[in-house]
């Protein structure tokens, strides 16, 4: 990165009155937020609109339950206008995890039994796979897309693993642990010329992608709005297209078993929906104080500050050059090599996440690839350069010091 982009810092966004936008949430200030990505974080107001509604539905519930499928669909419909697809395309999960659940049940084996996933998917969801393949009696196949690789390259990496074994390709839209595209649409739409179903896995596409579905070609799509749209958690939209929907049933059977998708969906016995008709609560905080094209800029600058100046950090202490090519970079979210010795794999960096937390007061993001340990940020409108410099200054070199004595407490062992 060029000394400009070190050095140039976005202005903050403000509230309307003028105030942080930090002061829209209940974010705790003894610590630095630096983990959008992972659980999200919900405003203020949508906090204080569940609770209404949760106390609306503890003072009647008789009156409640039978009504919750009509408000549901209506906010079904909020929700399908926000993300541009048609509401009659979407039911409501709790999260991208189990409208990918969702999808694995309703399936049957048509060829060999092969479900295609790549090596940047996300651990439950391709866990998912390997019981969905065992219960066909078949295997996951994982291909393998090199972390610099663009769209032609990773198009290929993918394209080249289908066969007539392939029962269903599971790709995602944004990678969690590597934070960068894979372009399911073209993979969608090979897939399609073939006959194989696909799941796009867009957890992290609503909010930080404008339009995410605009462009692809997907049997099925499932993506958090309780992330970037800052949605109480819980809340997760499900697109089908096509015929094989009219399988997709909830994972809870209730009294509209018998409806047509996705009304189904909308009632499930006693299920808490309050955070779901809280969603588009958050939604419009967002887009009427700053509009989501100009927050999306913001983050999307201000990942590029936090890794400009967390990657510069570790480069003078390790020597090293931090920065990362993902080959296909996603706006608001960015990755920076960690010194050798730290967050080898999955285990290692949640372990790091969690002492990175207790110690150092920072809620930050660690991944693996390929047994390389990565700094993932992920920025949102409540954050500030200063929360990255922080990081940079204070954080990065108890971290160098950390992984300089990794080696010696493992050969101690």
């Amino acid at each position: 990165m060029s000394e400009t982009e070190v050095t140039t810092a976005p202005r903050a966004l403000l509230l309307a009155d003028g105030r942080p936008a930090d002061r829209a949430w209940s974010l705790d200030p003894a610590l630095r937020h630096l983990n959008h990505g992972s659980f999200g974080a919900v405003p203020l107001v949508a906090q204080e609109r569940q609770q209404l509604l949760r106390g609306e539905m503890e003072r009647s519930p008789v009156v409640w339950f039978p009504a919750l499928p009509q408000r549901l669909a209506a906010t079904r419909a909020e929700l399908a206008a926000f993300l541009r697809v048609p509401a009659d395309d979407l039911a409501l999960v709790p999260n991208a995890s189990a409208g990918a659940s969702v999808v694995y049940a309703a399936l049957t084996r048509r060829r060999g039994g092969e479900v295609l996933v790549t090596d940047h998917g996300y651990g439950a969801v391709t866990m998912g796979a390997e019981r969905l393949a065992r219960r066909w009696g078949g295997r996951v196949r994982t291909a393998r897309v090199p972390l610099d690789a663009d769209e032609d390259e990773a198009y290929e990496a993918v394209v080249a693993e289908l066969g007539e074994a392939t029962d269903l390709v599971v790709v995602d839209q944004i990678t969690s642990a590597t934070a960068r595209r894979l372009p399911v649409e073209r993979i969608g739409a090979q897939a399609r010329r073939r006959g194989i179903p696909v799941l796009v896995d867009g957890a992290h596409a609503p909010g930080l992608v404008e339009s995410p579905l605009a462009d692809a070609t997907y049997d099925f799509w499932t993506g958090n709005l309780h992330k970037w749209g800052c949605a109480p958690r819980g809340t997760a939209a499900l697109v089908a297209r096509g015929t094989l929907r009219d399988d997709l049933h909830p994972l809870i059977d209730s009294w509209g078993a018998g409806d047509p998708y996705p009304d189904r969906f909308d009632q499930q016995g006693t299920i808490d929906a309050t955070a779901q008709l809280a969603a588009p609560t958050a939604l419009t905080l967002v887009e009427d104080t700053w509009g989501w094209p100009t927050a999306r800029r913001y983050m999307d600058d201000l990942a590029d500050y936090g890794a400009a100046v967390t990657g510069a950090a570790f480069g003078e202490l390790t020597g090293e050059d931090c920065r990362v090519d993902v080959g296909m970079p996603v706006p608001g979210m960015r990755l920076v090599r960690l010194p050798d010795g730290l967050a080898a794999d999955r285990i290692e960096a949640d372990a790091l996440r969690d002492r990175v937390a207790r110690e150092l007061h920072v809620e930050t993001a660690f991944t693996s690839f390929a047994g390389v340990g990565y700094l993932r940020l992920s920025a949102h409108v409540y954050n500030t350069a200063a929360d990255y410099e922080y990081f940079a200054e204070e954080c990065a070199p108890v971290l160098a010091e950390w992984a300089r004595e990794t080696p010696r407490k493992r050969s101690a062992r």
